[in-house]
């Protein structure tokens, strides 16, 4: 019997339905049906003007880098038509709406009020338009100066018995500049507590790769992926949540490419891309993608690859030097001889029935991987968020180290990042576990001695705040409440705090869920024009490949209050840190510059910065996996025993997903509708094989409860419709963060904290 129960769509989350309705699930994804979809959200949030004016600089160089998903840019020319995808537009139409919230649409409107609305209304009700305080007891936010603001945050972080009982929080968009400003200000108040959305989503790639590679990040190019001969892509659907993919891919096949999608779901964006802004394509249908489509079970990627090492294993063994590269592997590789004896241990066509997967389907893979080198694999959270998440990420680096496909053009790792410049605040230092010559060269540069006790991520920031240990909690963006797992159980542990404070372009759930005083600061978004001692400041990014480039807004901000995020950390930081140590936070929010020439004497890569983040289209920094040096122990590239999933999956129980809908990006609800899936007009689902739901006796659309129980806690969701949909037997998925409240906090993977959230075992229950 469990000790505890929690149950329902999540604190505050609202359980009712619409109207649902179903059709087709797509088989082409873009085209005309992207361009209006896109154009609806444009026409109902912005002005003609703000359209032009944003639009046809959106990724531009010298323009505005889209804030929403970290895809490169093409160094050479761009589109003037439209470098951007349909939801790309979306996030822009998002953040240059024209509603307002301010003091007086609180004073209509109670907390209380405010939470019975859905994720996806309370993102239509406006920008954030000035600083706003809800004190201990009262219901309503209420009016408060920038001045008062930092005043009381001050009075909180000194009154903390130590500064390890704060927590400061970073999303995915914050830019290079407020990064860097933000780590300095955190450790120059004493702490290492800097978990952020890397911690939820990429951090068991950066922890795979850097201890196999000595790079925790991805090794090639938007021209590798332009000239490779076949491209992996695993776990992810670009088609939703990096549409700009679709065109590297479509532009790959065109080459001659061969491209292998493995996904538990077909996804329209890896079955067919019609380039919208091409018209002789949309006639003609479009371009196929996919040359080979492996429906795997959930979680059952090890036992894909290891099948395959031992399939090349064999051919090798048949065809000696013909297969493995072997030069390759003597020069830069270790321990080649321990892989080998353990694949000899395994049982390929074992390991191909764990996956699921028809046989001849994994031997028509396997054919292009035998015959081809020149081969990069792709993933996203689909390998990321499992307990042996690590474990996926160094098979497929083992595979593509036997091949010789690392540091060649057209060859190598592509984890595809989410938020735009995710990767780029884990370069400026936002990590609660900094390496000791980072904190070396802040010491030297800013003379203070930065603290070297590792800090806490994001699952150990909740159980901090839960227990009492966490009494202040700093969100530089995002919506903490709905991106983490166990939402009962963060609900409960953000309200313990004494003080919880989020920097914020418009209204999200983690306002809503707050400590016992709560703080909101509006922001600049990433599409406003920023003038700081009367000069336009511009700020920079680095994309998924490892390019920093600037991005300049170009809209009049919708309120005269607003602060820049580099400004708000400035002037937080004087306020904290007084006299403690001499660093001029007002000269550098005055100037950005002069934050990149501190970014430049801390961090290498960043040589004559300020010179070279002007060039347009900017410039790459150094990746050491792409010349083939592997900064790792040995100084060489590793090969790994890797384990095969170990979920202990009853009868009774699926494995469930946790999916983003077409209409979303991240925690961001754009609409209601699941175009390419088929699903309209409602969220709250549950996608499971047709066997699956004739065996719990379910009638289709049938209202049921959906439950996991770990740790003695047995967590329900309420109230979601089972739907028949193409997904292995024994899975099932539902949408993020509706089922967030199912990932229990305690399970993540193995090295690298992240939440299970791809990986939850569940039992379907009939509502009584």
């Amino acid at each position: 019997m469990s000790s505890k129960e929690y149950k329902g769509g999540g604190p505050e989350v609202p359980i009712e339905f619409g109207k649902l309705k179903l059709k087709a699930v797509d088989t082409k994804s873009a085209g005309l049906p992207a361009v209006w979809s896109a154009g609806v959200k444009v026409v109902e949030n912005m002005t003609a003007g703000s359209a032009v004016k944003t639009l046809f600089k959106l990724n531009q160089k010298g323009g505005i880098d889209c804030p929403g998903c970290a895809w490169p840019d093409p160094d050479d020319d761009r589109s003037a038509l439209g470098e951007y995808c349909e939801n790309g537009v979306k996030a822009i139409a998002e953040e240059a709406m024209r509603r307002q919230i301010d003091a007086g649409f609180f004073r209509k409107h109670t907390v209380s009020q405010l939470a019975e609305l859905t994720d996806y209304e309370l993102g239509k009700l406006g920008r954030l338009a000035e600083p706003l305080v809800l004190h201990e007891g009262s219901d309503h936010y209420t009016s408060i100066s920038w001045s008062e603001a930092f005043r009381l945050i001050a009075r909180h972080l000194h009154e903390l018995s130590s500064p390890d009982e704060a927590i400061f929080y970073t999303s995915g968009r914050t830019s290079n500049e407020a990064a860097f400003l933000y780590q300095l200000f955190v450790r120059a108040y004493g702490t290492n507590n800097l978990p952020d959305c890397s911690n939820m989503c990429h951090e068991s790639s950066g922890k795979a790769l850097s201890e196999t590679l000595g790079i925790g990040k991805g090794s090639v190019t938007l021209k590798d992926m332009h000239e490779a001969e076949v491209i992996i892509i695993m776990g992810q659907n670009p088609g939703t949540n990096h549409p700009r993919m679709l065109s590297a891919l479509e532009k790959c096949k065109r080459n001659g490419g061969k491209i292998i999608s493995v996904n538990p779901l077909p996804e329209a964006g890896l079955i067919n891309f019609t380039d919208p802004q091409s018209p002789l394509k949309i006639l003609k249908g479009g371009t196929d993608l996919t040359d080979v489509f492996l429906q795997i079970k959930v979680n059952e990627d090890v036992a894909l690859l290891k099948a395959w090492l031992c399939l090349l294993l064999k051919a090798e063994e048949q065809r000696p030097g013909e297969v493995f590269d072997w030069s390759f592997i003597k020069s830069h590789t270790k321990g080649i001889d321990s892989l080998i004896e353990h694949l000899k241990t395994q049982d390929a066509e074992a390991l191909i029935a764990q996956t699921g997967i028809p046989k001849d389907q994994v031997l028509k893979a396997f054919d292009l991987i035998l015959n081809h080198k020149k081969i990069i694999i792709c993933w996203a959270m689909g390998l990321t968020q499992h307990k042996n998440a690590v474990d996926n990420i160094r098979e497929l680096v083992n595979l593509l180290l036997l091949k010789g496909s690392i540091g060649k053009p057209g060859a190598g790792t592509c984890p595809v990042r989410g938020h735009s410049n995710v990767q780029g605040d884990r370069t400026m230092g936002i990590w609660e576990e900094p390496k000791p010559e980072f904190l070396d060269a802040l010491k030297e540069t800013f003379d203070f001695e930065p603290p070297r006790q590792h800090g806490f991520a994001v699952v150990d920031a909740i159980q901090a705040m839960y227990n009492g240990k966490g009494k202040v909690f700093f969100a530089m963006g995002g919506n903490f409440l709905s991106a983490t797992p166990d939402t009962y159980f963060t609900a409960e542990a953000m309200r313990r705090c004494d003080l919880t404070i989020h920097v914020s372009t418009k209204l999200n759930r983690s306002h809503l869920v707050h400590g016992k005083t709560a703080l909101i600061l509006p922001c600049l978004g990433r599409t406003d024009i920023d003038i700081q001692n009367g000069q336009a400041q511009f700020v920079s990014v680095e994309n998924s490949m490892g390019v920093v480039h600037s991005s300049q807004g170009q809209l009049k901000p919708p309120s005269r209050v607003l602060k820049s995020e580099v400004r708000i950390i400035a002037e937080l930081a004087k306020q904290v840190l007084k006299d403690k140590i001499n660093i001029d936070w007002e000269e550098m929010a005055n100037n950005y510059d002069l934050i990149r020439s501190k970014i430049e004497q801390v961090i290498p890569g960043f040589d004559h910065y300020n010179e070279r983040v002007r060039q347009p289209g900017g410039f790459y920094l150094p990746n050491s996996a792409r010349e083939q040096s592997f900064d790792t122990i040995d100084q060489k590239a590793l090969f790994t025993i890797n384990e095969l999933s170990d979920l202990d999956v009853g009868e009774d129980e699926l494995v469930m997903m946790t999916i983003r809908s077409h209409d979303q990006y991240n925690t961001t609800i754009y609409g209601m509708d699941d175009r390419y899936r088929g699903i309209l007009n409602e969220r709250r689902v549950v996608l499971m094989n047709a066997q699956d739901i004739e065996k719990y006796q379910l009638a289709e659309k049938e209202l049921v409860n959906v439950v996991s129980t770990y740790d003695g806690i047995r967590r329900v969701a309420e109230g979601f419709i089972s739907l028949p949909y193409p997904i292995p037997q024994g899975s099932c998925a539902m949408y993020f963060p509706e089922a967030n409240v199912l990932v229990p906090a305690k399970e993540f993977a193995r090295k690298s904290k992240t939440p299970i959230s791809k990986s939850v075992i569940v039992k379907i229950e009939k509502r009584k």
